[in-house]
């Protein structure tokens, strides 16, 4: 295994605040039940870099901490959400799958997350297959937004950053 270095760290930092930066600047569309979060258009880095991973997670945490309204909840279940996407998105090597992860976990964890949060005491009024429907419906939604933002963001940074070949340097590889 190779060790971490300070150019790993200051990759992660960086990205970190990439994504904490883009989280709160386009803050009305980061958060709810209608989102579009920029900051993942950063989805496709770890493509390039396995410090994109732990910095894209820290960069999620700290954004969901500064913007977030729906807790605890939201903090730590869609933090690792974004840990586990940048993963396994660390591991695909078809740049057309790359942010599959992306828009598939964040679809369930948030789309339960908001179903959990703002749905969840009124669907308790409903019978099942209503509050099934309520989130299948948040699922629905953040998975349309994330396919927005990785899709369509992310693709496009991802053909930016290929054709600038080194612009992101591997920094376990000397």
């Amino acid at each position: 295994m190779k060790k971490i270095n300070v150019r790993y760290i200051t990759q992660s930092a960086i990205i970190a605040a990439l994504y904490v930066a883009l989280t709160l600047l386009f803050q009305p569309i980061s958060f709810g039940p209608v989102q579009v979060r920029i900051a993942e258009i950063l989805c496709v880095l770890p493509f390039f870099t396995p410090a994109a991973v732990p910095g894209l997670f820290v960069g999620c945490l700290i954004g969901n901490v500064l913007g977030s309204n729906l807790g605890p909840i939201d903090v730590g279940l869609g933090s690792l959400a974004t840990l586990a996407a940048a993963f396994l998105a660390s591991r695909i090597k078809k740049w057309w799958l790359l942010p599959l992860p992306a828009v598939v976990i964040n679809a369930f964890v948030v789309g339960f997350v908001l179903y959990y949060a703002l749905g969840a005491s009124m669907a308790g009024d409903f019978p099942f297959l209503i509050a099934g429907s309520l989130y299948l419906t948040a699922s629905a939604s953040v998975f349309i937004g994330q396919a927005i933002a990785c899709y369509g963001g992310g693709l496009l940074l991802f053909w930016v950053l290929k054709a600038r070949k080194g612009i992101i340097k591997n920094p376990l590889e000397n």
